[in-house]
Formats: structure tokens, sequence, C-alpha cells
């Protein structure tokens, strides 16, 4: 008789068939990357990419096909399937960095640095959790196929994996189980009444927003390769580059003018991208997230200026504030500036649009700003009650929308849990940084760096190296796991790997 029992043995199998189903988007994308090394007669990447959609393939028909007929996907499973898949579709994705690096004839330090295995699943995790921390010290000198499959991974990881895996997949009567991978992977918005069509909607709108990246970026003067890799490493706010030093190797204006709307489009919620296609541009001014969005972000720039005042002219000092503060606030990551060099204060700023993030149901990180929001109005709310007549009603209003009182608590508990355990896990990450980073880094960068990777933002202030400590990485890449899938489906993963339990 089977020590495990009947209905562990159940979920069990329900996972196993979802990740099963999950794997096989890395090989797609392996063969899709193939026309890019045929493109450029990099021949020698071809095997290297075959043998990781290989290995895609049988890992997830062995998952699969056992399991196959297994029960429906609940919400308990489906976060258990997001947090093991994101680290199964990393560990596979990092194969052709590994691969392509231990082929005969590779001198290319920067490539060499991919033959330690963490190395090349470091640069894979933080490719698909679109963070943009790079152990890529020229990625510059990168074969084009790595170059691609770098912004390739970021593009599909700023949409998510599963989000690919249930448009690709999901038949014409999608059950609830698409439904509870839909929201384990992060994802909560609702464009359109059902979650198959939401999905198309939000690919079409990605896909003409990578386009539209695509004409401006060509249109301020950017070389064809990089136009194509920053239109989609732009749009997911993901920010890798091919670049020897980000943005800053152009050293051009109108190319940065015109990745600061592309990042900022990253970093607003698709609904709301849905409704200003259909032609309601006010829609920028009427929605709660966007309007205070925008509001930090002006905001933002004119403390980084200022504090950078002293430092440089007028002209560098609004350029280079802008540019970093966007790209910090969407959690995307390019830079024009070596921010290792800045003042503490300028760096803790950063910190604070990173943290902060984006809107949620966007390709952003951080905390979102619906979040930050919920619990400022929550302690507001609060004391307004405290002060009324003990049977007043005090409404809650998130922009126009009057919340329930009963629904108030819930709100306020999800915030709340969210951005408790997000400063939990920074404490973590800050703490084993400062034990295994040179000791000339300062506490403020140590900070930075770990907001960043959890933020999944990308922006560095020197710490991240190819010869970073194993531990380091180890930690880092942690941070960005968690930052991707917000924590509760980490969390559920290790409960459930303790306990050997679900429920």
């Amino acid at each position: 008789m089977s020590i495990i029992p009947v209905y562990v043995r159940s979920d069990l199998r329900i996972i196993l068939r979802d990740l099963g189903r999950l794997v096989p988007v890395v090989g797609i994308m392996a063969l899709v990357s193939m026309v890019i090394s045929l493109i450029f007669a990099e021949y020698h990447a071809l095997i290297p990419l075959a043998i990781t959609a290989g290995v895609s393939f049988a890992l997830g028909a062995a998952l699969y096909f056992p399991c196959r007929i297994a029960g429906d996907t609940k919400l308990k499973h489906g976060m258990i399937i997001a947090a093991f898949g994101w680290l199964l579709v990393a560990t596979i994705g990092s194969l052709p960095f590994l691969l392509i690096a231990i082929l005969p004839a590779q001198n290319c330090d920067t490539l060499l640095h991919f033959r330690n295995p963490l190395t090349a699943f470091f640069e894979a995790i933080s490719g698909f959790t679109s963070t943009g921390l790079t152990m890529a010290v020229r990625p510059d000198l990168l074969p084009r196929t790595l170059q691609w499959w770098r912004s390739f991974s970021e593009w599909v990881g700023g949409m998510g994996v599963i989000v690919l895996m249930l448009t690709l997949l999901a038949g014409p009567r999608p059950g609830a189980g698409t439904h509870s991978l839909y929201y384990s992977e992060a994802r909560g918005e609702k464009i359109q009444p059902s979650i198959i069509s939401t999905l198309r909607t939000m690919w079409w709108i990605y896909l003409l927003y990578t386009f539209i990246s695509i004409v401006i970026l060509w249109g301020a003067g950017m070389p064809l390769w990089g136009v194509f890799n920053h239109a989609m490493t732009g749009i997911s706010t993901g920010g890798f580059t091919i670049t020897e030093n980000s943005i800053a190797y152009y050293n051009n204006t109108a190319i940065e003018l015109a990745l600061m709307p592309i990042m900022l489009f990253g970093a607003i919620s698709f609904a709301v991208h849905y409704v200003l296609i259909r032609g309601k541009g006010t829609i920028l001014g009427q929605d709660f997230q966007t309007r205070w969005l925008l509001i930090i972000l002006v905001v933002g720039i004119f403390l980084l200026a200022l504090e950078m005042s002293f430092a440089m002219s007028p002209f560098s000092t609004l350029r280079q504030s802008a540019f970093q503060f966007i790209s910090a606030i969407t959690s995307t990551g390019f830079q024009t500036a070596e921010i290792g060099r800045w003042s503490t204060t300028a760096q803790l700023l950063l910190v604070g649009g990173m943290f902060i993030g984006g809107a949620a149901g966007s390709t952003a990180g951080g905390i979102k700003i619906i979040r930050m929001l919920i619990l400022l109005k929550g302690v507001q709310w609060r004391f307004r009650k405290i002060i009324s007549p003990r049977k007043a009603i005090v409404p809650f209003r998130i922009g126009a929308t009057t919340i329930d009182e009963v629904d108030v608590g819930h709100r306020l508990e999800d915030a709340s849990l969210i951005i408790f355990l997000w400063m939990i896990f920074l404490v973590v990450g800050v703490l084993v940084l400062l034990q295994t980073v040179p000791p000339h880094f300062t506490l403020s960068e140590v900070i930075f760096e770990v907001v960043s990777a959890q933020g999944n933002v990308g922006l560095t202030a020197g710490i991240t190296h190819p010869e970073m400590a194993p531990l380091s990485k180890l930690m880092l890449s942690f941070n960005m796991w968690i930052g991707r899938l917000e924590i509760i489906p980490v969390l559920m993963l290790i409960r459930t790997l303790f306990l050997r339990r679900i429920d």
C-alpha cells in the first residue's frame, strides 16, 4: 500500500501535467531563434538551440502524457505550477548560453563566463523575469543568436510564459484551470468577458506596441539590429541591451527621447491601453493608477534633478534624471549614466521609484502603484473611522470607485501582506549581499542592487558581475524570481515542499 495519500497523488498529477504543457514554450522559442542563427550564418548555434528544443519537448512529453487525464487545475495548483514552472523555464532557457559557450574555438571572455551553469542560469532567469541584470560584461561581443535569445526571453517573460502557453494551447472552451493558471502568474486584469479573449487582446496590444516601438526607434536613428532588440526589451520593461554600455553607448538624445514613452507605455495597464486604442485618449488622465504614475514620475524627476543639479549642466541634469527615473519606476533598467558614481540620495530616490514600480496589469515590476495607494488611503480611512461617530459610514474610494466596507479589509490585507513580505525578502537579500560582495560597496549600493533585482528592474550600481560570489548570484536570482511572481506562489511552493501536501 502506498504511503502517499490519494489526494496528494491527484494534486501531483495535475501539477506535472500542466508543467508538461508549460516547458515546451522554451522549445518553441528555440525553434524560432534558429531563424536568427541562419540569417547571421551562426551555424554553430543551431545544435545548441536544437538540444534546447529537444530537452524542452522531451521533458514536456515526459511530464504531460502520464498525467494527461488528471483533474481540473485549481488556484492552489496554479501557484505551484507558476513558481516551479518559472524555475524550469529558466533552467532550460539557460542551455543556449551554456552550450554555445562550451563550443570549441570560443575565445570571447564575455561568452566564456557562461560556461559556468550558475552564470547561465542567472542570465536566463533575469531574462524571463524581464529584470535585465546581466552577467554579460560586453553584450556587444556575444553572438547575434544569444543577443536575440536574451531579448526574446524578456519579450516573452514580460507578458508571461504561462500567458503564452495558455494562448497557444487553450481550446475554444477553456475551463476553470485556465483562470487558475492565469491568476497564478501575478495577472488579474480582465479586458474581455473571458480569459482567452483577454489573452488574445493583450497579445494584440503587445504586438502592436512592439511594432510601434520598432518604428519610433528606427526613426530616432538607432541601427536596425538594435531597433528590434531594444523594441522588445523596452516594451517588456526588461532592459537587456546589445551594446557595451546600455543606452549610454549611443549618446543620442533622440534615441533616449524615443525610449522614454516606450518604457512608460510598458508600465501602464493593458486595460488602459485597450481603452486608449479604441480612441479614448482621456483615459490616461482618468485612470487612477496612470494618473498617479505620471504624478510620481514628475515629482521623482524633479527631486532627482534637484539632487544632481550641482554635479552637471542643467541640460545634462534633466536628461539623465528623466531617463534614469523613468527607467527605474517602469522597471525597465536601461541606463545612460554610471549610477554607482551618483550620490547616496540620488541612488535612494531611484530605489523609491523601483520599489513602487508601475501599474498592476502592466509588464512592470515593483510592488505596484495600486498597492501603495490602497495602503496610504487605508491609513487615511482608518484615521477617519477613529474620529467619526461609531455608526457613521466612512466611504473608501479608489479613484472614482467607492469600495464596499466589507471589501476594504480584503484589499488592505492583500496590499499589506505583499508589501510586508516584499520588505522581508528585501532585508534578507541585503543581509546576504553585505556578507558576499566586496567591502567597498556601500549599504545604499547593496540596497539598490537588491531592490533592482526584486523589483525586476535591472539598473545596477556595479555589483552584478560574472565574478560575483555564487551565493550572491543565487540570492539575486531568488529575488528576481519572487519579485516576478509577487511572492505568494513561491511561498506556496516552499510550504508544499516542506509539508508534502497541498491544502
